[in-house]
Parts: C-alpha cells; structure tokens; sequence
C-alpha cells in the first residue's frame, strides 16, 4: 500500500481533485435547473406543471449510468445525423450534463419541498404589500426556504460525488477511473481499493459532519 501511495498518491491526488471539479461544476447547475423546475412546480400554470413534473420524474427514472451514455454517445451522434459532423463532447462536459440533469431532478424536489415549507401567508402578506409573485418568492419566501433547505442540499452534494464513479463508463479521469488504472498497472486490486475507497470516506465523512453542523445551526437559529 505504502508503495502505491508513493509512486501513484500525486496521481490520485489529481483525480480526486477532478472529482470534486466535477461534482462543483454539476451541483451549480442542478441548482440552476432545480430552482427552474421547482418553480414550474409550486406556480399555478398547468402547463408548467406538466413540463416541471415531467421532468423530475423522467429524469430520475432515468439510471445515471444510461443517462451518461445517452450524452456522451448518443447527443453527439444525434447531431452528427443532422449533419454537424464536427460535434463532440469532453468526458467532463458530458459527465457534468449527465449528474446536472441527475441531480438537477432531485434538487427540484428539494427546492418544491422547501418552498412548500414556507407558511402561505408570507406569500399572502408580500403580495398584499404591492409586490409581485416573482419578488415575493425572491425576496419573502425564498430567503427562508433556504434555511430548510442547506441540509438536504449538502446531503446532494455527497450523493452526487459518490455519482461521479459512474461516470467512469465514460473515460473520465475521476478517482475510481483512476483506481482501474492503477489496480491495472500494479495488480494490487486490494491495496489500490482500500485506498480508493478510504479518500471517498475522508471527503464523504468530512462533509458529513459539516452537514450536521450547518443543520444544528438552522436549527438553532428557528
């Protein structure tokens, strides 16, 4: 073990910091897309309830894995037939669409649940006081639904970087891609695993507690 870490430690090193780059990159957007869809889901037209819903279920009846194949080779593919034939995408553009989407789906459900959370008469009483929907939900309901939210967004954010493994179908550079490579090139499946496996458990562990802790302060704060 102790030789892997010499001769491969800068080498995992780097993929675990591309792990991280992509699951930064892909929680940034599902927000984007959550916060989108979620208000398609609270609002009162019928036909972005629809959209919003359907997105939400489609896509997280949807397995990551298929999902990220879908991307990487079919969209290219896709386009190619519609004559573009100097599309691709990256491993890492492709991967950070694929866990946006996945984890875009189930942050709209976080957002929806938050917002819901919020007491209707907040909404009520903004609206009373001449502002609109759109600012009475940025400015009144949003702000508050936040609190109750951080958890559960922080608990995504762990799900979403355990994802990242699947996403070593696709060629990308992360920590278990890595893993293959070494436990490959050495032999030594046993000792390059428990290595593996124990930074996914620091990183995972780390953030764990920084949930907790975030959780016990909004609860403090109530």
């Amino acid at each position: 073990m102790i030789t892997i870490i010499q001769t491969y430690g800068p080498m995992l090193l780097q993929a675990l910091g591309k792990t991280l780059l992509l699951t930064l990159l892909s929680l940034v957007f599902a927000m984007i897309i959550g916060l989108v869809f979620s208000l398609m889901n609270v609002g009162k037209n019928r036909i972005f309830n629809f959209i919003g819903i359907a997105y939400v279920d489609g896509v997280r009846g949807v397995p990551l894995i298929v999902l990220a194949y879908f991307i990487y080779f079919g969209v290219p593919t896709g386009i190619k037939m519609m004559g573009i034939q100097d599309f691709r995408l990256t491993a890492l553009q492709a991967g950070t669409i694929a866990l946006a989407m996945n984890c875009g789906a189930y942050m709209a459900e976080i957002i929806r649940a938050g917002i819901e959370s919020v007491d209707k008469g907040q909404m009520e009483a903004s609206r009373s006081l001449g502002l609109n929907y759109a600012k009475s939900m940025r400015l009144v309901v949003l702000p508050q639904a936040v609190r109750t939210m951080i958890p559960s967004i922080i608990n995504q954010f762990i799900i979403t970087l355990k994802d990242t493994s699947i996403l070593s179908v696709i060629g990308f550079p992360e920590l278990t891609n890595m893993g293959k490579t070494i436990s490959g090139n050495t032999f030594k499946s046993l000792e390059t695993w428990a290595i593996v496996g124990i930074m996914y458990m620091v990183v995972i562990i780390t953030l764990s507690k920084v949930a907790k802790r975030v959780e016990r302060r909004v609860n403090r704060g109530r």
